[in-house]
């Protein structure tokens, strides 16, 4: 089983406790880490913004990105939605037994 972090910013608290607890919910992410108060700055429509958003930190399979990665557009109010997945190359191995549980189909 190959693990995933996957990387969505969100514009409001609410939003991404939901994205967060429907996605453990539906088993397409094991575990979802709210981190408050980053700051974005990017360009958008030739112009720079700068924002205050709200990162999840999504762990999941590899075999469920797919359907995570839709289901965030789903939920995701922004018209271009941030979803980056980075390789777990090494982890704690029953962490990792555990994750691939919890994503199971």
């Amino acid at each position: 089983m190959s693990a995933l972090i996957v990387l969505c910013s969100c514009p409001e608290a609410a939003i991404a406790e939901r994205i967060a607890s429907t996605l453990v919910e539906e088993r397409l992410a094991a575990c979802v880490n709210h981190i408050p108060g980053i700051v974005s700055t990017y360009r958008w429509q030739g112009k720079v913004e700068r924002e205050q958003e709200f990162l999840l930190l999504i762990k999941t399979s590899s075999e469920r990105f797919d359907a995570l990665r839709e289901r965030i557009i789903d939920l995701h109010p922004y018209e271009l939605p941030e979803v980056i997945a980075v390789d777990i190359a090494l982890g704690h191995a029953p962490y990792l037994a555990w994750l691939a549980g919890e994503t199971g189909k």
